[in-house]
């Protein structure tokens, strides 16, 4: 069992290991993974670089804590294979997303870079979209059965929400004042079952 010292411990670590994903989000944002420096990261939070590598010993440990921040924040911790979102919390996501420019921008430029050669999060974004895949397929399914409105299956429809929710995402970077990112993806899944609520 932990000792109190040591708990208070750990969590003053996750306190300072959120400031540095939370600076790490700020800098990948503004000049993209291959860009983005742990000097700068460091000097953010108010760290020698050896004091970040504490945290994060390596570039591509605090690429993963920053992916796996912005998972944790879309799904409130929770295994979302295990336990299916509805479509209402899918929508909320996309939602919360529009209040959530840094994270998703640091987000859409690692996706876009993690296409390509020996890019450190490639396998990451690999396993999270078969996940949010099979995550989205239990959704769809827990929602319309086997059969949506439209006719497609939960698994056709499945990577089609993902797209979708990926592309907005671009679209909504571009023109964050004039693209309502949140109205588009309702329109969406208007499509999927047209006598879904906008």
């Amino acid at each position: 069992m932990p000792s109190q010292h040591g708990t208070r411990h750990s969590a003053r670590g996750q306190v300072r290991r959120d400031e540095i994903v939370r600076a790490a989000i700020e800098v990948i944002a503004e000049r993209g993974y291959r860009g983005a420096s742990l000097a700068a990261v460091a000097e953010k939070v108010g760290l020698t670089q050896q004091g970040l590598l504490h945290y994060f010993p390596s570039k591509e440990d605090l690429l993963i804590g920053v992916l796996q921040f912005r998972e944790r924040t879309d799904t409130g911790g929770r295994d979302i294979v295990a336990e299916p979102m509805s479509m209402a919390a899918t929508q909320g996501v996309v939602e919360a997303n529009a209040h959530r420019e840094a994270i998703v921008r640091t987000f859409s430029a690692l996706l876009g870079e993690s296409v390509t050669e020996d890019h450190p999060a490639a396998e990451y974004f690999r396993a999270r979209y078969r996940r949010v895949r099979e995550a989205l397929t239990a959704t769809l399914r827990q929602e319309w059965g086997d059969r949506l409105p439209s006719g497609l299956t939960p698994e056709e429809a499945a990577p089609l929400v993902i797209a979708i929710m990926d592309g907005l995402q671009f679209q909504w970077l571009h023109e964050p004042e004039t693209f309502d990112m949140p109205a588009a993806f309702r329109a969406f899944v208007r499509l999927l079952d047209p006598k879904m609520a906008s």
